[in-house]
């Protein structure tokens, strides 16, 4: 297929990835950016047209974008952007508070049916390929659960949408949050015990936070720990530190996960099925799958389909370059 042109609406830690990302796809052309401040990013990328959100419907005319790939959080950014650009364009996004996704999918899928568009939701690692494999582990395995765990290894991983969750709290300047598997959780489901676990039985979460100048460290513990959806059901703990710490010590972006299912088969033979991956970059990686799901939203696009999509609504082949004789020649 011929070029798809891509607008990124928003510039932080996953819209530099994307930036990056498309770089490696030459069926994909960056042809603008837009964000809330972008004499900022103009100071830092100057390669294309900046736009305020403001202008987003202009940025997008001017440049003949076909697809913009949203990349704000989702605590507070996507619920609001998120069927505004739908309304414009098609869209691709992130939005990973999974409690919400049905809601969520609803909104964006009556906007952008209203209006002509594709638009391609919760899409990364997780929700988005983890969600693909819960899936298929338990189609594959009848009557097993699939179960997804995160930060298997001692450091932990760092979640992008939890860290943008405590950056909004009022009086936390910077923040950093690590999610850990609990081993003994992990376990239990790999021994095809299929548990009833609730959300707190799984993780626990660990916050890093650096406070505006006389911020009140009681009530930001309390908001972190009362937070619905993100760290309430939680062992949580919340460690103070300061801004060069935060900088030093934790400014990578490593994370990981697993998929797990565990049951039996026809003859009540053991079975197991298991999906990794290991990220050295968290924004990268699901800039990477955000980019990939762009390519697959321009060609439900050109079917003249409309509406919400998820990774599980779109066949494989339309992630990727790779033509059908390709596929079935070189990748089956």
């Amino acid at each position: 297929m011929s070029q798809v042109k891509v607008a990124v609406v928003g510039y932080g830690n996953v819209g530099r990835g994307v930036i990056a990302s498309l770089k490696n796809n030459p069926d994909m052309e960056l042809v603008c950016v837009v964000s809330r401040s972008p004499e900022r990013v103009k100071k830092e990328f100057s390669a294309v047209p900046v736009f305020h959100v403001s202008e987003a419907e202009k940025a997008f005319e001017r440049s003949g974008a076909q697809v913009a790939i949203l990349c704000g959080g989702s605590k507070d950014d996507l619920p609001k952007f998120g069927p505004q650009m739908a309304k414009l364009i098609n869209t691709v996004d992130s939005f990973d508070n999974h409690i919400h996704i049905p809601d969520y999918f609803a909104a964006m899928d009556k906007t952008a049916k209203e209006h002509g568009h594709v638009s391609v939701i919760s899409t990364g690692w997780d929700p988005g390929i983890f969600s693909l494999e819960r899936t298929l582990a338990g189609a594959f395995l009848p009557g097993s659960r699939a179960y997804g765990f995160y930060g298997l290894g001692p450091a932990g991983g760092l979640s992008m949408g939890h860290s943008d969750a405590l950056r909004t709290i009022p009086g936390v300047k910077d923040a950093r949050q690590y999610t850990h598997a609990i081993p003994s959780a992990v376990k239990k489901v790999q021994n095809g015990e299929n548990p009833d676990f609730a959300p707190g039985d799984m993780h626990t979460r660990e916050c890093f936070v650096v406070l505006e100048e006389g911020a009140d460290k009681v009530a930001v513990t309390k908001a972190i720990m009362e937070m619905p959806g993100y760290f309430a059901p939680y062992d949580t703990t919340v460690n103070f530190i300061t801004q060069e710490e935060l900088n030093t010590k934790y400014a990578g972006f490593p994370h990981d996960g697993l998929v797990a299912a565990a049951g039996v088969t026809g003859k009540g033979n053991p079975a197991r099925i298991e999906y990794r991956c290991v990220w050295g970059s968290n924004p990268e990686a699901t800039a990477n799958v955000l980019v990939a799901h762009a390519r697959a939203a321009a060609r439900l696009a050109a079917e003249k389909r409309t509406g919400a999509f998820t990774i599980l609504d779109i066949p494989a082949s339309y992630f990727t370059t790779k033509s059908h004789d390709e596929l079935l020649a070189h990748w089956m």
